[in-house]
């Protein structure tokens, strides 16, 4: 393969990109692009041609594309770029896997297998909050997929006559009592997302307790960060990693 390639995995609510560059990663995410952007972009994957920085540095053109998407419609539209290779989920190397798991969880649980050995806990907080294992051989035990944070806040908001849409997030964990309709809202959602979330570790490691325990995802550095200030002890045992899918869909390049 080349030593110089992009890997696009494209998401629910972004797009991911990744340079590698030998065995330097540059990373950094978009919004979904408009058809004419992708139709520009997969001409000759020119980013500046196109009006399209990324931060800091910026790739060469006419790289390798190595691309995995959760959303079909998209995938078809990136294909028309001659260097891309879409990675499905027949491709992973591990044992277990299930025709309709995502190819973001299947990557994901890749990249940690790979990077921290089996077993693992790969716990994505993306767009949906989901948990998925692996047992010492390698092999999926399964997992469980729930709406992630900003998912449930903008589902109140949408979804609701008289509850405001929230976008912010605190960085610090509210009261658990509060006395605002907004501090409710957010004492509601996080301090439940964080007990599933203990809940669901805990059951991990009453099976696999000498288990890597990994947190990825959009969400993952603020969840990590209000867990570890109403559980210390459990935080300190979950490692932050933002690449995993990446360091998965490297895997793949590489064989």
């Amino acid at each position: 393969m080349s030593a110089s390639w992009l890997g696009l995995m494209i998401g629910n609510s972004r797009l991911h990109w990744a340079w590698f560059e030998a065995e330097t990663l540059y990373s950094c995410d978009t919004a979904h692009l408009s058809v004419a952007q992708i139709a520009c972009l997969t001409t000759q994957l020119d980013f500046t041609a196109c009006g399209l920085d990324w931060p800091e540095i910026t790739p060469p053109p006419a790289l390798p594309l190595w691309l995995a998407s959760v959303v079909p419609a998209q995938t078809a539209l990136w294909q028309a770029y001659p260097e891309t290779q879409v990675i499905t989920l027949d491709q992973v190397p591990l044992a277990g896997l299930y025709p309709t798991l995502g190819i973001d969880r299947a990557l994901a649980l890749l990249g940690a297998v790979k990077g921290y050995g089996a077993p693992c806990l790969v716990i994505d907080a993306g767009t949906a909050l989901t948990f998925t294992g692996a047992d010492a051989q390698s092999q999926l035990i399964g997992g469980a997929i729930l709406p992630g944070l900003r998912l449930q806040l903008r589902a109140l908001g949408d979804h609701t006559a008289a509850l405001p849409q929230l976008i912010t997030h605190p960085p610090n964990l509210p009261s658990r009592w509060s006395r605002s309709t907004s501090d409710a809202i957010l004492s509601g959602v996080l301090h439940s997302l964080l007990a599933g979330l203990r809940d669901f570790v805990a059951a991990w490691q009453l099976q696999h307790p000498d288990s890597a325990i990994l947190i990825t995802g959009g969400d993952a550095a603020l969840l990590i960060n209000l867990l570890a200030q109403q559980a210390p002890e459990l935080a300190a045992q979950i490692r932050l990693d933002l690449q995993l899918v990446f360091q998965g869909m490297q895997q793949i390049a590489k064989s």
